[in-house]
């Protein structure tokens, strides 16, 4: 079994479709390892605030098979197929990692460059995977966020997606 984390992000309807996506998370992988939830400001355009979190799960599947039902996942959510990367919406779920897989294919980047550009990324990762070391760096997620610029940083734990939720 390989083990996998997804970036998971809503600023439409924020509470029903992350409760939702765990939901439908959990049916495709069984057992899942969730961060906290953390609301943080819309980057890249304005808009309403997020709600992020990581999650963590074990699979088997090839990672083409993984990121295609996290798409269908992210439509059944009201995503469009049209969506800017930059825009409000109801659900985006991103694979950020899976084992040690480095891939770059078209829209299919493993690790994402997210992990180490964007707190709320980074730090609900350290938060469930503080050890585990990042496949190119090799550093730990822990020892990434300890690093990481929080000058400007506007994000803040709101807690237990199902308190949240």
């Amino acid at each position: 079994m390989i083990t996998g984390y997804i970036s998971i992000g809503s600023n439409i309807e924020r509470e029903k479709n992350i409760r939702s996506s765990l939901i439908s998370l959990k049916n495709q992988f069984g057992e899942l390892i969730i961060s906290s939830v953390y609301e943080s400001e819309a980057v890249g355009f304005t808009g309403d605030v997020f709600y992020n979190l990581i999650v963590g799960f074990k699979s088997k599947l090839d990672v083409k098979i993984i990121a295609k039902q996290l798409r269908e996942i992210e439509l059944i959510h009201g995503r469009t197929q049209d969506s800017q990367k930059f825009s409000a919406r109801t659900l985006d779920l991103d694979l950020i990692l899976y084992g040690d897989l480095i891939i770059h294919e078209g829209c299919l980047q493993i690790p994402r460059d997210e992990i180490k550009r964007y707190a709320f990324v980074l730090e609900p990762l350290a938060e469930i995977a503080a050890n585990l070391q990042h496949p190119v760096s090799k550093r730990t997620y822990d020892d990434l966020w300890q690093a990481f610029d929080k000058t400007n940083l506007k994000q803040q734990i709101i807690g237990n997606p199902y308190d949240v939720a």
